[in-house]
């Protein structure tokens, strides 16, 4: 079945309003949840006063978000807007030097902030790997990460490395292995590339100034090494049309993100009713999976506004960082589902396709999809939660293939051809809603709970079997044809640039 199968004009508007109705009868349920359960005694901790004209408490159980929003706002706009008038003067008067200007201003924004300690543990870690680095053997490169990540993932390394920095301010722990974690990212991949560079090496230099730069030291996300470099060092540095009212139209869209996202935390507290697991009992079917759900659009609204506003700085220097986070909302496929793309790129060229080749393969597919997840883990923390989340996420990826694999014999090929193209989308379209609140289940389980993952799986599968299972399935295969849709346009859109280009 080709990707350009279209179905009728009403069938895909009935879908619409289907889908409409469940989110507006799921999110009125959620918000009279919320509002009952303002002045619960559980809920005191992180439902808290919030703006007072709104005349409502505000859910602020997301430490990082409340942190980056409110204490440590200035703090973030200091530090970034000196760097955007550093590169920007840079960028005029000596667009060459512009990658040592970055270097400089990083190092000393990281010095300033953590210390002088964090900044030499941070640069040992470096040396090290750059020392590694020069034996141009990849296996070598990976084990020396992987060790050195480990020293900041697993007891007692990393807090022994973390007693070494003073400080008490509440973001220093984020800020501590934020900063090591992705730089370590980064060398790894400096030290990968330094073993596909045929001629010579890349310089000590070359790392410093790939590691420290400012916009993507703390929070990523993670750039590869080759494409950094190249475009860092271009030095004729020319926008293309419309580029600059592009930018400003994203960090417009990312204001107005943030600001949707107070607003909305008034009304909802979709992230403190998960923590009360008796509350959380008494809810309805329809409540629960809206809960679920909700819980993963916010946390991509959160990756893509981090990541957005660090991209909006880097576009300002003429760099093309990673993409946004695909939204959970167009996902039905293990295969695409990521909140970093930046890690997701940098798992998939030095992992995932390097073992896994075309992904044919199921015991290629296999071992590649164990070593990501293995890599995963340790990047994330090892502990029970991440365990069972890789586990599950690593299966799930595997189980695609699998299915793909068996209707792909002979027998069901021929069934797929003899019916109309329109009939298969619809039912692959039943397959892909399985494999949504497949990928809801599963990631819950690292953004909330494995307790509340428990409650919501038994709800919908089990005691809310058949209504609400059925009901609930349906109503996500509806989803999913619209998503289909809008790949379908996004493919012909595609289609229709590539011939006007060629022409």
């Amino acid at each position: 079945m080709g990707i350009k199968t279209t179905l009728p004009a009403y069938e895909l508007g009935l879908y619409a309003l289907v889908v409409l109705c469940a989110i507006v009868y799921s999110g009125h349920d959620i918000f009279e949840t919320s509002r009952e359960s303002m002045n619960r005694k559980t809920f005191r901790e992180n439902v808290r006063p919030g703006w007072h004209y709104f005349g409502r408490k505000m859910d602020t159980a997301d430490f990082e978000w409340a942190m980056w929003f409110t204490s440590f706002r200035n703090f973030i706009i200091f530090a970034l807007s000196g760097h955007v008038l550093f590169a920007k003067i840079c960028s005029m008067t000596a667009p060459q030097h512009r990658s040592v200007v970055y270097m400089a201003y990083g190092v000393l924004a990281v010095l300033g902030t953590m210390g002088g300690t964090y900044l030499m543990i941070v640069l040992s870690h470096c040396l090290v790997l750059y020392t590694v680095a020069l034996a141009k053997q990849k296996w070598l490169c990976f084990v020396a990460g992987l060790c050195s990540l480990a020293s900041f993932k697993v007891e007692p390394f990393s807090t022994w490395q973390n007693g070494f920095v003073t400080g008490t301010f509440d973001l220093q722990d984020v800020l501590f292995y934020g900063g090591t974690g992705f730089s370590i990212m980064r060398c790894m991949s400096f030290a990968l590339e330094n073993c596909d560079r045929k001629e010579g090496n890349f310089s000590i230099f070359a790392l410093l100034k790939y590691n420290f730069y400012l916009p993507f030291f703390f929070f990523g996300p993670v750039m590869t090494f080759d494409r950094f470099h190249d475009q860092v060092h271009i030095s004729d540095l020319q926008r293309k049309q419309n580029e600059m009212w592009y930018i400003r139209l994203h960090a417009l869209v990312h204001l107005a993100a943030i600001a949707a996202v107070d607003v909305f935390f008034h009304y909802f507290y979709i992230l403190t009713i998960p923590s009360d697991m008796k509350f959380v009992n008494r809810l309805s079917d329809w409540a629960l999976a809206g809960l679920a759900y909700s819980n993963l659009v916010y946390d991509w609204v959160k990756a893509a506004v981090m990541f957005g506003v660090v991209n909006t700085i880097a576009r300002l220097d003429h760099l093309d960082p990673p993409q946004p986070p695909k939204c959970i909302t167009m996902l039905y496929v293990f295969a695409e589902t990521h909140f970093d793309r930046g890690i997701n790129d940098w798992l998939c060229k030095y992992v995932y396709d390097y073992i896994g080749g075309n992904h044919d393969n199921i015991p290629k597919e296999l071992l590649a999809t164990i070593s990501t997840f293995a890599v995963t883990t340790l990047w994330l923390g090892p502990c029970e939660i991440v365990y069972i989340w890789s586990v599950c996420n690593c299966f799930g990826l595997n189980f695609e293939l699998w299915v793909q694999k068996f209707f792909q014999r002979e027998t069901f090929a021929e069934i797929e051809a003899k019916m109309p193209e329109a009939m298969s989308r619809r039912i692959r379209g039943f397959f892909g809603a399985a494999n949504f609140w497949a990928i809801v289940l599963y990631n819950i389980l690292a953004l909330n709970s494995l307790d509340f993952a428990l409650v919501v799986t038994q709800r919908i599968l089990l005691t809310g079997f058949p209504l609400s299972t059925l009901s609930i399935w349906l109503i996500t295969y509806c989803g999913v044809q619209l998503i289909k849709e809008r790949e379908r346009l996004l493919a012909i859109l595609e289609e229709k640039e590539g011939k006007e280009k060629g022409e």
